[in-house]
């Protein structure tokens, strides 16, 4: 489903009561997934971690998907998007309704 069709199907309570659930039960989708191998990452560390030093931390091992070192101008991302949509055989309206 789309972001788009989501919002349009589901009300305002019913995406605060997922985002309750989620609160209570941990991250749902691929971030849960992330969590997950980060704990099994931070384990294998922590037995093999020489004794006196300080084994890495769950977070140590957590992916950072937000942090882009290489900012990109509107026009870079507006290039790259079109080259994308070329890509997948995508078209340009240019005329307005």
């Amino acid at each position: 489903m789309t972001v788009r069709r989501l919002l349009a199907e589901t009300g305002a309570r019913e995406l605060a009561e997922w985002r309750a659930y989620e609160q209570m039960s941990g991250p749902l989708g691929g971030a849960r997934g992330d969590v997950q191998a980060a704990l099994v990452a931070a384990a294998i560390a922590a037995v093999n971690t020489p004794k006196g030093k300080r084994p890495p931390s769950v977070s140590d091992f957590m992916p950072r998907w937000d942090r882009t070192r290489v900012r990109k101008t509107p026009e870079e991302l507006f290039r790259l998007a079109m080259a994308a949509n070329a890509s997948l055989g995508g078209t340009v309206n240019t005329t307005t309704p």
